[in-house]
């Protein structure tokens, strides 16, 4: 047996438990090795049933004195029920066992348990005990022949799905134990040099301990091992990308002579202290030896968008073409208004690409962007399409890159000869996952919000208010503003009391009427929901029912209240980006939550937003209640998952794994060495065949 061998070749995995495997992603025998417990059960001693309380979980050992089953033979459901005799009470056999000795055992939809079970035997028995009419019980607790190595010591337990138990994984978890890990089989893929270094057990000691712990000190060493192994992947991983960024000639170098300055002249408001230093990297990165690779990072309304046109406005003059793709036709069109008003001072042409023009409107933009007429395209992943060539495109812009595919961004990139990469987002990360997602591209940060913002007042409020709360935008709306009302659902759900957004709309309609109220969500074309943007932003629309799917959308200065309905169900970072569609007027503006929650983790989320703007103190707020997988979709990023590392936890066994990682690439940088070879295998087989992680 092998570690690539597939999960059919262990025993009593048939057909059915290979396809209940595949769900869980566990195709090979190493898959099933490196799934990893979830907790430890300690059954490292067998609690005598006198001592046992009500609400506790133990390991029992117990005879069983008499068995009653009720219900149909010929059914099911039937029920066991077991009179235990403490095995390890101190009693006579000739006398008869006390009641304190004693425990009932219960089993539901027994009719196969009820086989297995002999009255007189000894069973060791584990679960939670509960005191009922004055008596021990025991309801459906796992069970085994007394002395069953898997009842004993500390018991690992594993996620599971259906058709898999935990008997299953334990038992094969033993055979992978015998025939893998004993026989030396499993790949050592930390060198050397650092396990010794740092003192960190081997990967034979890491997996037999990790399932089957010998004790809980042998079981922290085989945890810290594992995690830093997995750490140590990623990182190196990534650093590696990196240096290949780093290492791409410059072959887009634009003219010394040009000036951003000159262009940043023509905006009507004075730039902040941090757009300033974000352009001066920019502008160093594009006249350097080097191809540029930058996040740009800002929060909502921190002006990135006039970072992007300084770049763009640089490359332009410089003799080459630019691209900006958005995420929506709607977002594309805005920033191609944006565009084109201000580049028209400098003789600069934007032209705009999105998949609902006119195929005569299209061709006429592709004519334009091949011959070099177009100088910058804005667009949706229109601008991916085949058909799209550019003349001598130098600079690649994605807008809030997050709802794009790693894909979709490399095959823009591929439409010029290795340009600039600018990649820009409204969502801010904490630093401790910026240098994992974003490992391989240098990172600036917008901190500042330009002077002058009016000011969004957050108010919290429940459904006993809620009248009094549509009654204040009432007042907003008759004063010539808009509004926002957004719901967590389309349609109305059996599972959940929430409101959708089809409900809210009809109950709106007759709040408001005399006004006009529209509702858009992700289930409507993308062209009808534009058309309805494109009337909200003209203010023909007053009240804009509708789901997350304006959480990146138009700019509408004119809208002054956010309400969020049912606000516990969406994530900080969700709430904060909604909130930041407000507020880009002149008017102060208010952003409603209304929560329907109960839950103290709620209540605290809502005060955090109540309490800060601050998009970066959030996002760690928000790291910190949801984690960074569910957050940020590390496998969207082209990161492998995480199985025991948590990237908070532990952020100190992160940071000593970059500094071992970036001792092994200045030593070994292609991992071509012997000790090394094992760790390029994995990265390889995690991040993929080139690991390039590009952007």
């Amino acid at each position: 047996m092998r570690p690539s061998d597939e999960t059919s070749l262990l025993t009593g995995v048939g057909p059915k438990k290979q396809q209940a495997l595949s769900r869980m992603g566990i195709e090979t025998m190493k898959d099933l090795l490196y799934l990893f417990p979830r907790e430890y059960q300690d059954r490292s001693k067998c609690s005598r049933i006198s001592d046992l309380t009500d609400g506790i979980t133990a390991l029992i050992r117990g005879r069983v004195m008499l068995t009653s089953v009720t219900g149909s033979p010929y059914r099911r459901k039937q029920t066991l029920r077991l009179l235990v005799a403490d095995e390890t009470a101190e009693t006579d056999e000739f006398v008869q066992h006390r009641r304190e000795d004693m425990i009932e055992v219960i089993f539901f939809n027994a009719k196969f348990i009820a086989k297995n079970i002999k009255k007189g035997e000894v069973y060791d028995f584990y679960g939670p005990v509960r005191i009922f009419n004055g008596k021990k019980q025991m309801v459906h607790p796992e069970y085994s022949e007394s002395g069953r190595e898997d009842m004993a010591g500390i018991v690992p337990v594993y996620p599971l799905t259906a058709g898999v138990t935990q008997r299953d994984i334990r038992k094969w978890q033993r055979i992978l134990k015998e025939e893998i890990v004993d026989e030396g089989l499993a790949e050592e893929v930390i060198p050397e040099k650092l396990l010794m270094e740092n003192n960190i057990c081997g990967i034979d000691h890491a997996l037999t301990n990790i399932h089957f712990p010998e004790s809980g000190q042998k079981l922290k060493e085989a945890r810290y091992r594992l995690i830093y192994e997995e750490l140590l992947v990623m990182q190196t991983g990534l650093m590696q990308a990196r240096s290949r960024n780093l290492a791409a000639s410059n072959r887009c170098k634009m003219d010394p002579k040009v000036d951003i300055r000159e262009y940043t002249k023509i905006f009507p408001y004075k730039l902040t202290g941090a757009q300033k230093r974000v352009i001066e990297d920019i502008d160093r990165d594009m006249m350097s030896e080097r191809t540029m690779n930058r996040l740009v990072q800002g929060d909502v309304g921190s002006g990135k968008t006039a970072v992007a046109e300084a770049a763009l406005y640089k490359a332009v003059k410089s003799g080459y073409q630019g691209a900006m793709m958005a995420p929506t036709e709607i977002l594309a069109r805005q920033h191609f208004r944006g565009l084109s008003g201000h580049f028209s001072h400098f003789g600069i042409r934007v032209g705009l690409l999105i998949g609902s023009m006119k195929a005569s409107e299209k061709k006429e933009v592709l004519e334009g962007i091949a011959s070099g007429e177009t100088d910058i395209v804005v667009g949706t992943h229109a601008i991916i399409q085949p058909e799209v060539v550019f003349r001598n495109l130098a600079l690649v812009i994605t807008d809030e890159q997050h709802r794009f595919g790693v894909n979709q961004r490399e095959v823009l990139r591929n439409k010029g000869s290795m340009p600039h990469v600018l990649v820009m987002t409204a969502t801010p990360i904490p630093r401790t996952l910026a240098v994992v997602i974003y490992g391989d591209l240098d990172v600036s940060v917008i901190d500042e919000l330009p002077p002058g913002r009016p000011e969004i007042q957050t108010i919290a409020c429940d459904d006993r208010r809620r009248d009094r709360m549509y009654a204040f935008v009432r007042e907003q709306i008759k004063a010539g503003r808009q509004a926002y009302v957004v719901a967590p659902l389309i349609s109305e759900s059996e599972e959940l009391d929430v409101l959708s957004a089809e409900e809210l709309y009809e109950d709106l309609k007759k709040r408001f009427a005399g006004f006009n109220v529209e509702l858009i969500h992700g289930d409507v074309k993308p062209s009808e929901k534009d058309a309805v943007m494109e009337r909200f932003y003209a203010g023909d629309i007053d009240v804009l029912v509708s789901t997350v799917v304006i959480e990146v959308g138009i700019d509408v200065p004119n809208a002054t209240v956010m309400v969020i309905e049912d606000s516990e169900r969406f994530g900080l970072a969700q709430l904060h980006q909604l909130r930041g569609r407000i507020g880009r007027g002149t008017e102060k503006s208010y952003c409603i939550l209304l929560n329907r929650g109960n839950s103290k983790i709620a209540e605290e989320r809502t005060q955090i937003m109540v309490d800060s703007r601050d998009g970066f103190y959030i996002a760690e707020e928000d790291l910190k209640l949801r984690g960074p997988g569910e957050l940020f979709g590390l496998r969207q990023h082209g990161i492998p998952d995480l199985h025991m590392a948590d990237l908070i936890k532990h952020i100190s066994v992160l940071d000593k794994v970059r500094e071992d990682a970036r001792g092994l690439l200045e030593e070994d940088p292609g991992l071509e060495r012997e000790d090394n070879e094992k760790l390029g295998e994995r990265i390889r087989e995690m991040f993929g065949s080139d690991a390039s992680l590009r952007i």
